[in-house]
């Protein structure tokens, strides 16, 4: 079974949390040894919108912006592949071809972002696509996806269950734009609509969540 792990940059990277990374090198250790094949995609985090803003403040444009957010995200991908060791691919995969190929050669693939105009959360959706994933585990700073932004909005509702078709409607933002922050973006959510593969999202500020999920224990939020 092929499992994508999408760990976002809010959990990891905003600020950024090497005790937590460590903890999920060793929960991705466990799902590998487990049988599992695995990819996963980090985030960039605060450290990504700050350089989009430091973009801005130079006039550069939306594809620069995202560019050095892209860079961002794949530091912290290098120092999660150093972390994993002899269980991780030989580098970064910086295109789906290279993920493909390290997933073929039995090692855990590790990317940040890929190209301008799309978030890591596409990302991930597009990599679940190429290696036909089973499923797609993101860990965010929420335990789920709520009926409106549980942050605004103390009334809001957590989401046990969505169908592909139901995303698109507690979304508040339906449009990239560099450092967009909400648990899916749109884009990402485009790709899942076309490509249907499972998707659990549960909070990413505890690891076990992922091995939880995997083990069909009632988290987060499915969708499927």
């Amino acid at each position: 079974m092929r499992i994508v792990i999408r760990i976002g940059g809010s959990v990891v990277a905003s600020p950024i949390n090497t005790e937590l990374l460590g903890k999920y090198a060793e929960i991705i250790k466990t799902i590998k040894n487990d049988g599992y094949e695995v990819a996963v995609v980090l985030g960039g985090g605060a450290l990504a919108r700050e350089f989009i803003g430091i973009a801005k403040n130079l006039e550069l444009d939306v594809n620069a912006q995202d560019e050095v957010a892209i860079s961002c995200s794949r530091l912290f991908a290098q120092l999660f592949l150093k972390k994993l060791g002899a269980d991780g691919c030989s580098r970064v995969a910086t295109s789906l071809d290279d993920a493909e190929h390290c997933l073929s050669q039995g090692g855990v693939v590790v990317m940040g972002g890929l190209r301008p105009g799309i978030t890591t959360d596409t990302v991930a959706t597009l990599l679940a696509e190429r290696i036909h994933a089973e499923l797609l585990l993101k860990g965010t700073d929420q335990n789920g996806i709520y009926n409106k932004d549980p942050k605004k909005h103390p009334d809001a509702v957590k989401l046990d269950r969505l169908t592909f078709e139901e995303l698109t409607n507690v979304f508040e933002q339906n449009e990239h734009k560099a450092g967009i922050h909400q648990i899916i973006d749109p884009e990402a959510v485009k790709v899942l609509k076309r490509n249907r593969v499972k998707t659990i999202v549960v909070s990413g500020f505890k690891p076990e969540n992922m091995l939880a999920a995997i083990k069909g224990k009632n988290i987060g939020t499915i969708i499927n």
